[in-house]
């Protein structure tokens, strides 16, 4: 028998979970065998079930490795929790003391907030399933024994789960359940099969260009319930959570069937059919072709419009094929004329030039070409043409295909706009043959205006055989001119699209470099104060709607954030000016080292014990002024869109406005609010407009000329917009799920509407 003393920390710990060592409940002693098969792909990060299970259903076992060992190695060094609580045996001695070592670090707080995460999760499945401490419950089920068990590893360090699940066992509450994933195993194909779950996570890829996460739930009753969780592109690069329930196979099929025809359609035909996804006011994701929604009760009848739409489109492109197939023959058979005729024109050019080099070519060139027979030759050349260019006419017309079904299918829409992508593309190649032609025609109807000018100034002087051989000795033109050059269908310039993730820190590096140039340390000054809080009262300023009032509760303000920072204890005359730290000291700035001193809102500001109201307004005036001729200092060097959210009606034109080059960014700072309706304004600024970017000479001041180049701070802008034309180009509405408090798994949920405001500068 082993005997020993246990601490009063352990003795705590044993009363606390109900736990007589010397009389061990049956429930923890009798353990029945347990058999597990493992997959071959099993992967125990991905859990793929949670379910409620009753407690008194879950065996316990021991097993002296890490969480993170392979399950191989956990399941074979298993065993039975009953050996571990054995103290009377001494071949489980080494066992019985690593179950004591595990209550001495275990915390009861611990225990208790699994409890109360428990109670919570009996109330309510989180919006994401999966919750703070899911990855504890280290629970598997064998088909081969049908067991629900519990894989404990001594070797690590947090035994909350464990000591939780054996006091709720030792408490032997019948009808109480926990709600924990399941690992070891797979989909149970209830509502959906396992393949077509697995193409759901391809199909939702595609339309939200992100993996969701698929669980299998089973509520209290065993009721199975499909949650599919994950994240979705809304606008640009913003995306928000989202979350699909499928409770039972009606619903699973039709949602099933809805992905897997838009998924055909959008692969199969990305041209016209592109899908997006939208958030509805439940949180869950909905999807739009263009401006309609489109829903499993709807999608017959909008396969059917479609159908009908592309039928349209086919009837026309045929139309056009076969209009422009006569166009491009017409215009071979008159260019072939063309040439021709300018060959014999080149060949008269040439035979003359040839003949004026002796006395006999002259006479020779002179009777071959003066007579009738030569102009009746080309006339008639000319006429066989016409005729064969007439002869080619097909006036017969085209059959009009006929509806001939109520309802078409998938297949026949994707074996209809297969045919008519390749009219369209037969289409354009003829258009591009066309407007080659029109090109090659235009040039040989200006060669043969010139070889006809040339020629017709030759017959001038045939009129004597004297007149002739004077004009013969003259020195003329020995080639032709080209034909003039034509700009068909002219391609507009290509502009490069701005992507902030991929462009940012080179623009950031060019402006930076401008700001440097263009702008002085009392200009840099005045816009690092826009950064600030100080902000609001430049904009009253800026305004004229700033009062008395406003300028004593700002600097008081101010007064109070210095002496917080000891800034006003300092002397009233700095010896140091603006070096307020030796050139030894070492910063860093995105990994980039420097010895420059960040900028400082009090010195600029000039604010001390002593600043009073009029002062510090005429300052603050003074700043003002300063950075409207800032603005106009400084240009971008191209196209870049720029954001601003607020939660009021519309900007103010007339303040300084800060927008964010990085949209989310600016959203997710808007959504701290409270509000549920956010204004998104998009500006579509062009290359060259005034603007200022908050790089890094607008933070430091660059005494030491250390300070790396780029925008490695902020991603925001200063853009005066009374300055600007611009247009409303489009207006749309969009959600967003937010939670409350996104660390707790039960907080509320809410949907945010972003109203987007795009504009263009005209």
């Amino acid at each position: 028998m082993i005997k020993e003393k246990k601490s009063d920390a352990i003795m705590e710990k044993l009363d606390y979970l109900g736990l007589d060592m010397q009389k061990i409940p049956s429930s923890l002693i009798n353990a029945k065998p347990i058999r597990l098969s493992i997959p071959r792909a099993y992967d125990e990060k991905q859990y793929k079930q949670y379910r409620y299970i009753s407690i008194k259903d879950i065996q316990i076992l021991l097993t002296p490795t890490n969480r993170l060992d392979p399950i191989e190695e956990k399941y074979k060094k298993a065993s039975p929790l009953a050996d571990y609580l054995d103290s009377e045996s001494e071949e489980n001695f080494v066992k019985h003391t690593t179950f004591l070592n595990m209550l001495r670090k275990f915390k009861i707080r611990d225990v208790e907030n699994l409890e109360e995460e428990q109670e919570n999760l009996n109330k309510k499945i989180p919006y994401k399933v999966k919750f703070q401490g899911n990855y504890l419950w280290q629970i598997y089920y064998s088909e081969i024994t049908e067991q629900y068990f519990m894989l404990v590893p001594t070797e690590d360090t947090d035994y909350s789960a464990f000591f939780y699940l054996l006091k709720k066992k030792i408490e032997n509450k019948k009808s109480e359940k926990i709600f924990v994933p399941i690992r070891n195993l797979d989909y149970e194909s209830q509502i959906l099969k396992k393949s077509e779950i697995e193409d759901i996570g391809n199909y939702m890829w595609i339309f939200t260009k992100n993996w969701p996460l698929i669980y299998e739930v089973y509520d209290k009753e065993d009721k199975p319930c499909i949650h599919i969780i994950g994240e979705t592109e809304i606008y640009e690069k913003i995306s928000s959570p989202y979350k699909i329930r499928l409770e039972d196979e009606i619903i699973g099929n039709q949602f099933y069937k809805l992905l897997k025809a838009m998924f055909i359609l959008q692969t199969e035909l990305p041209h016209y059919f592109v899908f997006k996804t939208n958030i509805d006011k439940n949180g869950e994701i909905e999807f739009y072709v263009e401006d309609r929604k489109i829903e499993y009760s709807n999608i017959a009848e909008w396969i059917n419009k479609e159908y009908y739409v592309g039928e349209d489109k086919l009837e026309k492109t045929e139309d056009l094929v076969k209009e422009n197939k006569q166009k491009l023959e017409k215009l071979k058979q008159a260019i072939a004329q063309q040439e021709i005729e300018y060959l014999a024109k080149e060949k008269q050019i040439s035979t003359f030039l040839e003949c004026k080099k002796t006395f006999f070519g002259k006479f020779k060139y002179f009777f071959k070409y003066s007579g009738k027979s030569y102009k009746n030759k080309m006339k008639n050349a000319n006429d066989i043409f016409k005729d064969n260019l007439e002869d080619n006419d097909d006036d017969e017309p085209i059959k009009k295909r006929k509806k001939q079904k109520e309802n078409y299918n998938i297949e026949e829409i994707v074996d209809l706009y297969k045919n008519l992508e390749g009219n369209e593309t037969e289409l354009k190649d003829l258009v591009m043959d066309i407007n080659s032609l029109k090109l090659k025609n235009k040039n040989m109807k200006k060669k043969i205006e010139n070889a006809t000018a040339f020629i017709e100034e030759i017959d001038s002087h045939k009129k004597s055989i004297f007149e002739f051989w004077k004009y013969s000795n003259k020195d003329e033109v020995a080639s032709l001119p080209e034909g003039e050059e034509e700009e068909v269908n002219v391609i507009k310039r290509i502009t490069k699209v701005f992507n902030y993730e991929e462009d940012l820190e080179k623009f950031g590096t060019e402006m930076d470099k401008r700001q440097r140039r263009n702008l002085s340390k009392e200009e840099t000054d005045s816009i690092f104060l826009t950064t600030t809080d100080v902000i609001e009262v430049l904009n009253k300023i800026k305004n004229n709607d700033i009062t008395p009032k406003d300028i004593e509760s700002n600097l008081r303000d101010l007064k109070m954030q210095a002496r917080k920072e000891k800034v006003l204890d300092k002397e009233e005359f700095d010896i140091f000016g603006g070096i307020a730290q030796d050139s030894t000291k070492i910063s860093k700035l995105n990994n980039k080292k420097h010895r420059e001193v960040p900028k400082d809102k009090f010195s600029i500001l000039e604010i001390s014990k002593n600043t009073n109201q009029i002062g510090y307004k005429l300052t603050l005036e003074n700043r003002v002024d300063v950075i409207k001729k800032s603005l106009q200092k400084v240009a971008i060097p191209e196209d870049i869109p720029v954001y601003k959210a607020i939660i009021h009606d519309k900007i103010n034109n007339k303040d300084i406005n800060i927008f964010n080059i990085n949209p989310e960014k600016e959203l997710k700072e808007a959504l701290k609010t409270s509000a549920n309706k956010i204004n998104f304004y998009k500006i579509n600024l062009k290359e060259g407009i005034n603007a200022i970017s908050y790089t890094n000479c607008i933070f430091f001041d660059n005494q030491n000329r250390t300070l790396p180049v780029g925008q490695d701070i902020s991603t925001k802008m200063l853009v005066d917009i009374s300055k600007l034309k611009i247009k409303l180009q489009s207006k749309k509405l969009f959600n967003v799920v937010d939670f409350q408090d996104p660390k707790d798994d039960f907080t509320k949920l809410i949907i945010r509407t972003i109203c987007l405001h795009e504009y263009d500068i005209v």
